[in-house]
């Protein structure tokens, strides 16, 4: 198996690395792909030193797949290009998620969508990732009227410079001081504004979690409302999420469907003061729920709270399990 990774050297393209050896995924040629002037750098991967190349160089070496996370602009730019010579795209960028022709996929809700014919296939956003993962099965056994979500997004979501101005800010550095990636000081602070603002009020990243979810879940009728938030945190991305079911239920079965849902953890005990949060969900695959119950205000609701590691689950393990999905379908090589 040939594989690539574009972007490599981001903090989601190192991660990706990180999950293609840990989950044994079959790799007989490597290709790190970067930036030109990240060109000659070195990566490791395997125990194996590697030089970063050019996109040009991995096209002419003709990988079987290809894991992007560098952005819209080089996605839409170079993912053609690697399909063309018959390789398999695995995008983690926005672009291409509601381009209609392209397949939207989070492999333990939707992975019956693959087709052979699918060449480039989008990776969803990280905070729809880990919303549908527990609201997919209550979709289909109940259905979902309406969902109302808001977002404790952390700084990695944003990337190796957002990090960086957080912890400037930790060791102490004053405003104007140290390059920032925000618009204000992160550190003690929230954020209300992820991506940029829309006509409509919502931002960018509040109008993906609302269009995704009605692609992922095939139902356009969902009423969806989103507010995203940046939040001084590393671990992980957290989310508040308000439903409203068509059919009436029971707080224990919808506890034994999560109980029995691939990449679901409940975490729900309030007499001893357990439930998810993003500290501990670092480094880890699963969408954690907890803060279960009822919202008495409208019929059949339903509040509960989740967390996930928003670089592993929410970007570089779906994609590769979706790479892994190509394989079990057939649609790559079984080395």
């Amino acid at each position: 198996m040939k594989v690539a990774v574009v972007g490599v050297t981001g903090l989601v393209g190192t991660r990706m690395m990180e999950v293609i050896e840990e989950r044994n995924f079959p790799v007989s040629e490597f290709f790190p792909v970067a930036s030109e002037r990240s060109v000659g750098r070195k990566v490791t991967f395997k125990g194996k030193e590697y030089d970063v190349i050019s996109a040009e160089a991995a096209i002419a070496a003709r990988p079987d797949v290809a894991i992007f996370s560098a952005g819209g602009g080089p996605s839409r730019d170079l993912a053609p290009k690697f399909a063309e010579v018959g390789c398999r795209v695995v995008d983690n960028s926005s672009y291409w998620r509601m381009d209609p022709t392209k397949k939207l996929v989070i492999p333990e809700i939707n992975p019956d969508v693959l087709s052979p014919d699918d060449y480039i296939i989008a990776n969803p956003n990280c905070s729809t990732i880990q919303m549908l993962l527990p609201l997919a099965p209550l979709h289909r056994k109940y259905g979902i009227k309406r969902i109302v979500v808001s977002t404790y997004q952390s700084v990695t979501g944003s990337g190796n410079k957002a990090v960086a101005q957080m912890e400037a800010e930790r060791a102490g550095g004053k405003w104007g001081e140290y390059p920032a990636f925000y618009n204000y000081p992160i550190d003690q602070n929230v954020i209300p504004h992820i991506d940029v603002f829309l006509e409509d009020g919502y931002t960018k990243e509040e109008r993906k979690m609302m269009d995704e979810t009605h692609k992922i879940l095939g139902d356009d009728k969902i009423g969806v409302s989103a507010t995203t938030a940046r939040v001084p945190v590393i671990g992980g991305h957290s989310e508040s999420v308000n439903i409203e079911l068509e059919k009436e239920f029971e707080l224990d079965d919808i506890r034994r469907i999560w109980e029995h849902t691939t990449g679901v953890t409940v975490i729900d005990n309030p007499a001893k003061n357990e439930y998810p949060m993003p500290l501990y969900s670092l480094g880890k695959d699963d969408v954690f729920v907890g803060r279960l119950r009822r919202d008495n205000s409208v019929k059949n609701g339903l509040n509960f709270w989740c967390v996930s590691d928003n670089i592993r689950k929410g970007a570089a393990t779906n994609a590769i399990q979706i790479a892994e999905v190509l394989i079990e379908k057939g649609f790559l090589p079984r080395y």
